[in-house]
């Protein structure tokens, strides 16, 4: 398991039954609303954080699922949660070395997820569709995900973690993996401003298709900074690209499958390629480091920044009455 004044206005547990509140509930009926600040409690229900409201937990176990409101925040530190997360449009989840067994899933419109030595099962982050926002999903500092992660929204960093099963996005507005272990496949279709993978390792065949803004397979390659380059045990497929596409000191195990790419992947001699190159390919040019308006996200400073007044939010309200 990774490890990482106003009076109180939060109500108590309330009896709902499982179809209003949270689907297939862990704990009976029972679920405990969060308004506030909580600490090393052991809560015996599910956990609802209503619409527009902040919790801040440390040190909290939550023995059921959790589900974070519309516009609400849930900030979480040292914490477990035995069940699942659940997290609305416009809403945040921040966990700090914490443990979530169940899934962890963004709805359309969410505004977003900052894991940081945390464990959880799947991660899965819903497209944008009609709803005004556009979330994000940063999984960093030793954090562990047992299971697929699929995102659908914004920018997505994956840093210094490890995935059991597939990492895959679609639609994101980047997609950057350094220095993560993915068990399966990586595959990274239709990102806008594309991906930057590091120092990494994966298990199952990697894809790259019809990202604009370019694809860099270790560094040098001007979307970011890189250290190193990585391990790819089986085929690396970078297809339809628009933009620049390079890979230098990677070791792939299986082809390198090049289709389409405008303009061509630019292959170092330094990468070991042990299935060949199947495609159009070309030597490196002088790396083009993109302006940071073209590149650059915002989410770190939005997720800081809403991390910072749901801590107040909650801090105004008191201590919530968790047991």
């Amino acid at each position: 398991m990774a490890r990482r004044t106003a009076s109180a206005l939060a109500t108590l547990s309330a009896m709902v039954t499982a179809s209003v509140l949270m689907a297939a509930p862990a704990n009976a009926d029972l679920v405990m609303y969060c308004v506030g600040t909580g600490g090393a409690v052991t809560v015996p229900s599910d956990l609802y954080v209503p619409p527009g409201e902040s919790c801040s937990l440390q040190g909290t176990t939550i023995t059921g699922n959790v589900r974070v409101a519309k516009d609400a925040n849930l900030i979480i530190k040292g914490g477990t949660v035995n069940g699942e997360v659940q997290v609305a449009a416009n809403a945040y989840f921040d966990s700090v070395d914490t443990r979530v067994d169940g899934d962890v899933t963004l709805a359309a419109g969410g505004f977003g997820m900052y894991l940081r030595n945390t464990d959880t099962a799947r991660i899965v982050t819903q497209p944008k569709g009609s709803q005004p926002v556009e979330g994000f999903l940063f999984v960093e500092a030793g954090s562990k995900v047992d299971g697929n992660i699929n995102a659908q929204v914004g920018e997505v960093s994956v840093t210094d973690s490890e995935v059991t099963g597939n990492l895959s996005t679609n639609g994101a507005y980047f997609t950057d993996v350094k220095n993560v272990f993915v068990d399966g496949t990586l595959s990274v279709l239709n990102n806008a401003n594309g991906s930057v993978v590091c120092g990494s390792a994966v298990q199952g065949k990697a894809t790259f298709a019809g990202n604009q803004g370019g694809v860099q397979l270790g560094p040098n390659g001007g979307l970011d900074s890189c250290a190193s380059g990585g391990y790819f045990a089986r085929d690396v497929a970078i297809s339809n690209t628009t933009g620049r596409s390079t890979l230098d000191d990677n070791i792939i195990n299986g082809q390198l499958q090049l289709t389409a790419n405008n303009p061509v992947t630019e292959v170092a001699a330094n990468n070991k390629i042990r299935g060949g190159i199947a495609g159009e390919s070309a030597a490196p040019t002088a790396a083009r480091a993109l302006a940071a308006a073209e590149r650059e996200g915002t989410a770190a400073e939005r997720a800081a920044a809403r991390s910072a007044a749901a801590n107040d939010a909650a801090a105004a309200k008191g201590a919530a009455r968790l047991g």
